[in-house]
């Protein structure tokens, strides 16, 4: 198992079902270093899978690193946002709910 999907599997089992009561949505994650990932949150549960999504709600892009220090808590996903380490497309108002939805460790 790559770091990447260590990571992200990580991600996945911090998973807050009740801060997805009543979420439909697929965040795509774009990292630089060619590494993609989605998660879908439907019924207060939540499926990752490797690979791109046909029809995400919102697409996160960044680095490694910057996926890795929001992760762990040490970078505000806000902040890494406002200061261009974080690009979104889409619902980009969803992406607020990510901190709630999976807590930092």
């Amino acid at each position: 198992m790559s770091e990447i999907q260590g990571l992200f599997e990580t991600m996945a089992g911090r998973f807050n079902s009740a801060a997805a009561a009543g979420l439909d949505a697929v965040f795509q994650y774009k990292l630089d270093e060619g590494d993609a990932y989605h998660v879908a949150i439907s019924g207060g549960e939540c499926a990752l899978d490797k690979g791109l999504h046909d029809s995400p709600s919102v697409v996160l892009m960044m680095d490694s690193q910057t996926f890795k220090e929001v992760l762990e808590g040490e970078t505000n996903g806000m902040q890494a946002f406002m200061a261009g380490r974080i690009r979104a497309e889409g619902d980009v108002m969803l992406a607020t709910r990510l901190e709630a939805l999976f807590p930092a460790g």
